[in-house]
């Protein structure tokens, strides 16, 4: 499973164990997982098919005129293509899902 940067935070902020996988994105977006002890996912960099189909669901989704930023793009197209469950608070996440393969949790 990959968390989503919203997910690391709150689990950061509680000082509590992150034993799932996280994107380039997330660290990018919240450098101090880098020193965090507590932090024993894997980062998953962005790899040229990731941004090929990031293109792709991009492309889908302005069709239907629900264009997403590049950084959820990039989180979704990394997890299809690692065939990881993406864990998230962003219901963005919920349109890519059905113009993709995206397996998708929400956390209220």
């Amino acid at each position: 499973m990959v968390i989503d940067t919203n997910i690391l935070i709150e689990l950061h902020r509680k000082e509590e164990e992150v034993r799932e996988n996280i994107t380039v994105i997330s660290v990018i977006e919240f450098p101090p997982i880098l020193r965090y002890e507590k932090f024993h996912g894997e980062i998953y960099t962005i790899k040229p098919e990731d941004q090929i189909l990031a293109i792709k669901l991009q492309r889908r989704l302005r069709r239907l005129g629900k264009p997403k930023s590049v950084p959820d793009l990039l989180i979704a197209a990394i997890c299809i293509n690692r065939n990881e469950e993406l864990l998230t608070k962003d219901e963005d996440f919920l349109e890519v899902s059905k113009v993709s393969e995206l397996k998708l949790k929400i956390q209220k």
